[in-house]
């Protein structure tokens, strides 16, 4: 009957690693994709930055362009 018991016991603290062990993989998953996911909100938020950047500049060089189009004398056909 000690036997029996013993090999229960024996089953349950090798599952009880096993359940251990999957736990720390998942929890590892977890911590590797939130350091993920914050990085990729850094990097989308820089991206944003320099999208709102460029179009400011795009902005200019079109005023500018016009501006020097609106200077140039018409041609006379």
């Amino acid at each position: 009957l000690d036997l029996f018991f013993s090999s229960i016991v024996a089953a349950m603290v090798n599952e009880l690693n096993a359940l251990e062990s999957k736990i720390a993989q998942v929890a590892g998953l977890c911590r590797a994709l939130r350091n993920e996911n914050r990085d990729l909100q850094q990097r989308l938020a820089a991206l944003e930055a320099e999208k709102r950047q460029l179009a400011e500049r795009m902005d200019t060089a079109r005023s500018r362009l016009e501006a020097l189009v609106g200077q140039l004398p018409e041609a006379k056909a």
